[in-house]
């Protein structure tokens, strides 16, 4: 009875707080701002509301009313500050002193709002954006009430004034020709272009940028001004550029690059200065320290004797940073008074960080497969262990996890799992020279060695070890490769229960790919990641993997007729390969409308008769189809009989088709929307009695999707984003009992919840 007695209360003092006055002490004279009418911008018949223009009027009204909902539009129905300070008389002392200033709340009054001072501002935002013919005002809207009142500002904007005439620095000097070379080469200061101020003033910052690049270190953005003319043409402006009357002399001067002296510094300061003079640096290392003195004049971009460029030093900056074992990085010039020619020293100061590092990370994972806990992860990282930015990793890990969505009924999927982890990783590709790749980024050389084991109760408790060869780099702005010529993985079965056997007996083919085994692989993926101006991205990733194929050359070479095995055990042989598309549109704003498209395919032939468990697709879950739980769809039309709950080990396949789009949109703050639409199954590509249907056929793919729809909450915090999806099923593959396409039986076996970090794609 209490806790009821706690919610009628609540209830009560919400009830009070509506039918009470919220406006008992405050005047007629200045009343209650209760928020803005939605705004729209009215410009010319034929024009587009220039974008950006809307935030920043939001901007300049937002001013949150009482009780704010989605500010400054919309107001939840409980005043609760308010009628407190209009109804209670301020306590001095005591408990209800202390309640009174949890409760209260100042009321936002029309004075503090001062919409004609945010008139005037929104004048201006018109003027700087090319609108000098519009006109803005307000008006007060009260109803029963006099002492509340609304604000709605009416905006014509009028015809957008367009640059008519541009007229550059007259050819006088190398200055003057840069600027204007660099000025025609732009999109902005042509003919026609709307007029705006922040328009001008990020070509100015562009204009000072290329020329910087050129020798003029000096010079900076508000040497450049404009002169704007509305008189010359009606309706356009006449713009003329030019340099300030109070430029320095030595701003107008283009600089060369003089000497380059790299200074390394230990991390725990002192130490004696060794010297070592190269053609293009002089570095002076401070002893005792490790690193080897070759390495910086490959990271080094600076030239003596050429063009100075501010482009080298952050490049320089760059490359020195990205070895990984320096904590600060400082690169300043100094002007060389004993030059012939205006010239600029280069002095680089690096700070070694500590080359030992130690962590201990408990954490949420969230997986594709929609397992969801939490883990532990102990790590120690050696920086620079041979001296030339190599990291050596070793880390234990465990987890305990369990999977999100719908319940699957008596199937028990939590598990736990713990493992370590070593990888030797080179700042470098240790590959013959033929390899084509950028030296803008870093490439890698990493040597893994993993040991895991997993457990999933009353099921299994299985071993992985593998250990493998791989490169990473980049062959230009867009493109990653990544090369994994040796990978060996051995899986085995440590113990099985009466329940897993049972089920393996019953699919002679899912218990064949859980045999024991080695899985000796090659694998290749190919990454194309671009933006296509400001609202276009496109990311193509595509992966080619063999396994065994090798060892099985070698058998046939030999001519042995006998199983082929690697130590005593079968080797897998299967090739497999994945394509996947992810195109993104901005809609406007931070609105974007994502599309995925993925296609996988595995087959196994020669010495293994089926792809091994771990190597086989699957549908559903968090980053899948998210109205379906993981594995609860497929192969194809087949599903999991009534009275099999764990039947999820036989719902995997050899081909998998997903298709998604998701719209993304803000709401408030760093809390994001979307709204989604997925589909996708995966299908065998050889026939399984044991799962009729399951068979992938042209004839009934498209029946054969599993579609479904949903929305989704995110919270976005940049380096970290948590999201919740709540699909809703619309078409499952396989017979529920109900005919038709939408063939869902329930409102609430349609749903499926799935708690993830990051986004799905």
């Amino acid at each position: 009875m209490s806790r009821l007695s706690k919610i009628l209360s609540i209830m009560l003092l919400a009830l009070l707080a509506v039918a009470c006055s919220t406006t008992r002490r405050i005047s007629v004279d200045d009343p209650l701002y209760t928020g803005v009418k939605r705004i729209h911008i009215n410009v010319a018949e034929g024009e587009k509301v220039p974008e950006g223009l809307d935030e920043q009027v939001k901007e300049v009204v937002n001013v949150a009313p009482n009780n704010s909902l989605i500010s400054p539009y919309v107001r939840h129905p409980f005043p609760i500050g308010l009628w407190v300070y209009n109804n209670w008389e301020k306590p001095s002392s005591g408990f209800k002193h202390w309640l009174y200033e949890m409760l209260v709340e100042e009321p936002v009054l029309l004075s503090d709002v001062r919409p004609e001072v945010r008139v005037h501002m929104i004048d201006e935002l018109l003027q700087n954006n090319g609108y000098f013919s519009g006109g803005v005002s307000y008006e007060l809207l009260s109803g029963k009430n006099p002492k509340k009142v609304k604000v709605r500002y009416t905006i014509n904007a009028g015809k957008a004034y367009l640059l008519d005439s541009i007229s550059l620095l007259p050819d006088t000097c190398h200055l003057n020709h840069l600027i204007d070379s660099v000025a025609m080469r732009g999109s902005y200061l042509v003919k026609g272009s709307r007029y705006s101020t922040d328009s001008l003033a990020a070509e100015r910052v562009r204009i000072t940028n290329a020329v910087r690049n050129h020798g003029y270190y000096f010079f900076r953005p508000e040497y450049i001004e404009y002169l704007a003319d509305s008189t010359i043409t009606r309706g356009a402006i006449s713009l003329r550029m030019t340099l300030s009357k109070t430029i320095p002399q030595f701003a107008m001067a283009s600089y060369v690059t003089g000497d380059v002296t790299v200074t390394l510094h230990r991390n725990q300061g002192g130490g004696e200065p060794d010297t070592t003079k190269t053609p293009q640096v002089t570095i002076i290392q401070m002893q005792p320290s490790k690193l080897r003195t070759q390495l910086i004049p490959e990271c080094v971009t600076f030239r003596k004797g050429r063009t100075f460029s501010v482009r080298n030093m952050t490049t320089t900056q760059n490359y020195l940073s990205r070895m990984g074992i320096f904590n600060a990085i400082n690169v300043d010039v100094m002007p060389d008074s004993t030059a012939s020619r205006p010239t600029l020293d280069v002095n680089i100061n690096c700070t070694f960080d500590t080359p030992l590092e130690a962590s201990i990370e408990v954490n949420a994972t969230s997986k594709s497969n929609s397992y969801l806990g939490p883990g532990l992860t102990i790590g120690v990282t050696n920086r620079n262990m041979f001296g030339g930015g190599e990291q050596f990793n070793v880390s234990l890990t465990g987890a305990y996890e369990w999977q999100t969505g719908r319940d699957r009924g008596n199937s028990v999927f939590n598990s736990y799992e713990f493992g370590i982890s070593t990888s030797l990783s080179f700042p470098r590709m240790l590959l013959p020279g033929f390899v084509t790749r950028r030296r803008r980024t870093l490439n890698w050389t990493r040597i893994s060695l993993n040991a895991d084991i997993l457990n999933r109760p009353h099921y299994f408790k299985m071993a992985q070890f593998n250990a493998s060869l791989s490169y990473d780099w980049r062959a230009n702005r867009y493109t990653t490769h990544s090369l994994t010529p040796i990978k060996l993985t051995y899986t085995k079965l440590i113990n099985t229960t009466a329940d897993f056997d049972s089920i393996m007996a019953a699919n002679p083919a899912v218990a064949q790919s859980f045999e024991s085994q080695f899985v000796p692989q090659i694998s290749y993926t190919y990454t194309y990641d671009r933006k296509f101006g400001r609202d276009n991205t496109l990311n193509l990733q595509l992966t080619a993997q063999e396994a065994g194929n090798i060892l099985w050359s070698v058998w046939e070479l030999t001519g042995s007729k006998e199983e082929k095995q690697l130590f005593g055990t079968p080797f897998s042989q299967f090739v497999k390969g994945t394509a996947q598309i992810v195109y993104g549109h901005r809609l406007g704003g931070t609105h974007w409308l994502m599309s995925r498209v993925a296609v996988g395919v595995a087959h196994a032939y020669g010495n293994s008769t089926q792809v091994p468990y771990s190597e086989q697709f699957y549908v559903g879950g968090a980053n899948s189809v998210r109205a379906f739980t993981v594995r609860s769809i497929g192969p194809g039309s087949y599903h999991t009989p009534n009275d099999n709950p764990d039947g999820y080990f036989d719902q995997t396949g050899t081909f998998k088709f997903e298709a998604n789009l998701e719209y993304r949109f803000p709401i408030y703050g760093m809390f994001r929307g979307a709204l989604f639409l997925d589909a996708g199954n995966v299908w065998l590509l050889k026939d399984d009695p044991q799962r009729p249907g399951g068979t992938l056929r042209g004839a009934t793919f498209f029946k054969d999707l599993a579609l479904g729809t949903g929305v989704g909450l995110r919270f976005d915090m940049e380096m970290l984003v948590v999201r919740a999806d709540l699909g809703y099923a619309l078409h499952a593959p396989y017979n529920t009992g109900h005919s038709g396409y939408f063939n869902m039986p329930s409102f609430k076996k349609s749903l499926a919840f799935h708690l993830a970090i990051g986004y799905p794609f």
